[in-house]
C-alpha cells in the first residue's frame, strides 16, 4: 500500500531510486514484472526468457548506480541472490529465483546478475549492500569472489529478512556460483516442509542505521519481540 510515483511511459513501474541525503540512495528493483517463465535455469546465453530484471531495468540500474554520489548504495530486491528457490520443490527442479542450484558457472538467470555484478566492479561502485526477502526466515550472507565460481565482482553483503506476518520455514540451500557465506541465520526447525504459524513468534525484520559523523552503517536483524538477534557494523570504503 505504498504510493509510487506514476511514470508516464511505463505505467505500473515499480523500480525507482529514493535518496536520503548525501549518505544513502536506495534502489528498489522489480524481479516480478519483466521476468521470463521459470525453467531449468541452465541457459548458456542470456535470452529474454532467461531474464528477471529485463534490459530496460538493468540499463536504468547501471546508469543510476554510476550517477549516485551517496556514501551507501542499498539495493532493495524482492528475491534472494544465492538461495535456491525451486520451482518444483518436490522434485528439486526449475528456478523460481536467481540461483539454479548447480553451484557452477553462471547459467540461466544467473547470467543477468553476473553481468550486473561485473559492471559494478568495473565501474568502481563501492559501499553497496543488498536487502532481500521472499524466503520466510532471516539471514546475513557475505559474498566473497575468492570462494565463488564466478569471481568478477566486488565482495558485498546481503541481508535477508521475512516474514512480517506469515508462515515461517527454511532454511534454503545456498548456491556457490557467487560465493555466499552464511554469517547468521535463524529459521524454523524442520526444513521447508514445516510451516510454522505467526503465533509461534518466528517473525523477523531488519533495521539499518547510518552514523552521521563516521558514516558507519549498522544492520540489525530483529524478531517480532523487538529482540536483536544479530548485528554488523560496516565501515564505508573511502574514495580518494
Amino acid at each position: 500500500m505504498t504510493p509510487i510515483r506514476y511514470v508516464a511511459d511505463e505505467p505500473g513501474r515499480i523500480y525507482r531510486k529514493v535518496s536520503y541525503g548525501p549518505m544513502l540512495d536506495v534502489f528498489f528493483i522489480d524481479l516480478r514484472s519483466y521476468r521470463g517463465p521459470n525453467s531449468h535455469g541452465l541457459d548458456k546465453e542470456l535470452s529474454p526468457e532467461a531474464r528477471l530484471l529485463g534490459k530496460r531495468q538493468v540499463a536504468w540500474l547501471k546508469r543510476e548506480l554510476v550517477r549516485s554520489t551517496a556514501t551507501w548504495k542499498v539495493i532493495a530486491c524482492d528475491l534472494p541472490i544465492g538461495l535456491v528457490i525451486w520451482d518444483d520443490y518436490g522434485n528439486r527442479r526449475g528456478s523460481e529465483s536467481i540461483s539454479n542450484g548447480d553451484n557452477g558457472a553462471p547459467l540461466g538467470r544467473e547470467l543477468e546478475f553476473a553481468d550486473l555484478l561485473r559492471f559494478i566492479r568495473d565501474a568502481g561502485i563501492t559501499n553497496m549492500i543488498w536487502l532481500t526477502a521472499d524466503v520466510h526466515y532471516t539471514a546475513a550472507h557475505y559474498y566473497d569472489p575468492g570462494k565463488a565460481k564466478f569471481r568478477e565482482f566486488l565482495p558485498f553483503w546481503e541481508f535477508v529478512s521475512g516474514p512480517l506476518h506469515s508462515g515461517t520455514y527454511g532454511p534454503q540451500e545456498l548456491d556457490m556460483t557467487f560465493g555466499p557465506q552464511v554469517k547468521f541465520m535463524k529459521a524454523a526447525p524442520g526444513g521447508v516442509e514445516q510451516n510454522l504459524p505467526p503465533s509461534d513468534g518466528m517473525q523477523f525484520f531488519g533495521l539499518v542505521d547510518i552514523d552521521g559523523e563516521s558514516e558507519q552503517l549498522t544492520v540489525r536483524l530483529m524478531d517480532r519481540n523487538d529482540q536483536e538477534l544479530w548485528r554488523v557494523v560496516l565501515e564505508p570504503e573511502r574514495t580518494v
